[in-house]
């Protein structure tokens, strides 16, 4: 007897995440197993990027059409320089100290 099903090749990790994915889902996996797909999850790139994009469909169930994704420019924040520092640094340090001292007026 031959089979048309096509083989499907899977690694012993794809198998195991698919074990442990339904103990999970059935409410039987306990620590050690919640911990495996914790690593196999962490260590197999193409089961996490399998993982994201199911995560991505739960979030964005019915798109419809193809929107298109608003984009966001962040600009970066410039540091200041040396001698802007400086001076702040002076600014804080004598206003800080400024309100506490009387002024002592001598003619």
């Amino acid at each position: 007897m031959k089979n048309n099903r096509p083989l499907i090749r899977r690694t012993f990790l794809q198998e195991r995440f698919d074990i442990l994915i339904k103990k999970q889902r059935n409410g039987t996996a306990n620590f050690n197993d919640l911990t495996e797909l914790d690593e196999i999850v962490n260590r197999d790139p193409a089961i996490r990027e399998s993982i994201l994009e199911e995560m991505h469909e739960m979030e964005h169930p019915s798109e419809g059409p193809k929107q298109e994704e608003e984009i966001i420019a962040i600009t970066p924040i410039q540091q200041p320089s040396f001698l802007a520092q400086l001076k702040n640094f002076f600014h804080r340090l004598f206003t800080a100290a400024a309100p506490n001292t009387k002024a002592i007026l001598v003619h």
